[in-house]
């Protein structure tokens, strides 16, 4: 017969242990302890306690702080989550020197950061600083969409917000109409029929709240946009995976070592307004480690298509910065990318299909011509196409805009030949007028299709991508769990301090 060692899951088993020995040098979690222990000026939250002769006491900020930047690391985000690693895992509990606080403590942290996450981060910068992992001659901005802590469901204009009340409260009336008939019958399941009324009279009693205590939100155009019931500062935002309610968050990021010198999340899905708030925040950043106020001054800054605008071109340039934002057309006017479009099989079928089901030649703006003495355009029926819009901006450019009167075109017997689609009403004429700002996006074009500008350019993808991919693929922030923009700013700036704690850990000699 075979034996076994025995074994009995009463014994009591002794293992001493020392907290301090479980913090390794050359690890992160021994670089968490020793930046907050050391470099981390927490006197700042010295302001919201008052408890000095009163009250319990409270967990110290350095213990918190240790354990919400290395639960971040491992992709730990949820409160609840962290309470439990707190009492299982042993580096989470040297990091807390024993102490378990639960999930309400620590999200209260978290959320309550607002006055202190600044100079907290401007602390890690300024250890970046010393211990040379700056570069400071290329900088590159970019952003990623993160889902908010918010349901899309719960998105619409005011009219929808009242239409969807007023659905559910007819929804609601149906059920205490069937809730009354039901009680009448023997064994009736009341308590399922319960929950449902409570749970529409909940939902009732939010909206109405909401639609009482908010105004509606008004986009560029001052036209309304949608508002959310759950977090009303974040937005509906469409990414390559669907559209989400969420926040874009930003960085910009140093070349050296992908340092992020400044992080920042935002309510709206559209970037070409983030550079300017971006740059500023960049410079007071820098300025809080000991930089001039012109540091940015002959500096290199890199960003995608999204970013190009003419103020933002206007801002670089005042701010003296060697700006690389392309349009969106700068790879058409691109030798290496003339033969891209054999790789898009798909639309290039669908384009095939299209031309050969029209197979017909469009009148372009050599067949028009114009006639001083009407102030419009002759098209080739010899009707009249008149001005509608002087210097109508177009993204990057102006245009007159003239249009034909949709009675001649809907008699026109050329009106397949001018239209592009059956259901048109008109022919539009546009005709780029000269702009005095024009020339920054010309000065662009001619940068960025230039040999240096098409290498500079080319670095931007090596230098802020990777940042993204390590806090969404390794760190696993794919969501933010708190709500409104003052919290998810937090959090979006406690995963850039992991990311650069973590790059101190890499390259830092200190560590």
């Amino acid at each position: 017969m075979a034996k076994f060692k025995p074994y009995n899951y009463e014994q009591m088993v002794m293992i001493p242990i020392t907290l301090r020995d479980q913090l390794e040098p050359g690890t992160l979690e021994y670089a968490i302890y020793d930046l907050v222990e050391r470099r981390i000026d927490l006197l700042v939250f010295e302001n919201r306690f008052n408890n000095d002769d009163t009250g319990a006491p409270a967990f110290d900020p350095k213990i918190l702080l240790k354990i919400i930047l290395f639960a971040y690391s491992r992709g730990i985000i949820g409160s609840r989550p962290i309470e439990r690693a707190c009492r299982e895992n042993i580096i989470f509990m040297a990091l807390g020197c024993g102490f378990q606080p639960d999930h309400s403590t620590i999200a209260h942290f978290v959320s309550s950061m607002k006055a202190e996450i600044e100079t907290i981060f401007c602390n890690i910068l300024l250890v970046c600083e010393e211990l040379n992992l700056l570069g400071g001659t290329h900088f590159s901005l970019d952003g990623v969409k993160l889902p908010s802590n918010a349901s899309k469901e719960w998105s619409g204009t005011f009219a929808e917000l009242k239409k969807k009340r007023d659905k559910l409260q007819e929804k609601l009336q149906e059920v205490l109409t069937e809730h009354i008939r039901q009680d009448a019958l023997p064994e009736s399941d009341s308590k399922r029929r319960e929950q449902q009324k409570k749970r529409l009279e909940r939902q009732v009693e939010r909206l109405d709240k909401f639609l009482k205590e908010s105004t509606p939100k008004a986009g560029k155009t001052k036209a309304e946009i949608q508002s959310n019931v759950t977090d009303n500062e974040s937005a509906k935002m469409p990414t390559s995976h669907g559209v989400i309610q969420g926040y874009n968050a930003q960085a910009v990021v140093d070349d050296k070592h992908q340092i992020i010198v400044h992080a920042k999340a935002f309510g709206r899905g559209q970037d070409h307004d983030n550079l300017a708030p971006m740059l500023e925040g960049a410079k007071k950043n820098m300025q809080a480690v000991g930089k001039d106020e012109d540091y940015f001054a002959g500096k290199q800054l890199s960003a995608d298509s999204n970013y190009h605008d003419k103020d933002n071109l206007a801002r670089c340039k005042e701010e003296r910065i060697e700006a690389y934002i392309p349009d969106t057309q700068f790879r058409k006017r691109d030798e290496r990318f003339k033969e891209q479009s054999r790789f898009k099989d798909g639309i290039n079928l669908r384009k095939r299909v299209r031309k050969a089901k029209h197979n017909k030649k469009i009148f372009t703006m050599q067949d028009f011509t114009y006639d001083e003495q009407n102030q419009g355009y002759i098209c080739p029926n010899n009707k009249v196409l008149r001005c509608n819009a002087r210097a109508h901006r177009i993204r990057y450019n102006r245009y007159d805009i003239y249009r034909a009167k949709a009675s001649d075109c809907a008699v026109c017997p050329l009106r397949l030949k001018c239209l592009s689609l059956p259901q048109t009403k008109r022919r539009y004429l546009l005709v780029e007028v000269e702009d005095k700002n024009l020339t920054l996006v010309e000065e662009m074009k001619a940068r960025i299709d230039s040999w240096k500008g098409r290498q500079i350019y080319s670095r931007r993808l090596a230098i802020v991508e990777p940042v993204f991919a390590n806090i969404r693929a390794q760190k696993h922030l794919n969501r933010f769990t708190l709500r409104t923009k003052a919290k998810v700013d937090i959090q979006w700036m406690l995963y850039a301090m992991v990311h650069n704690i973590e790059k101190i850990v890499n390259y830092g000699c200190a560590y």
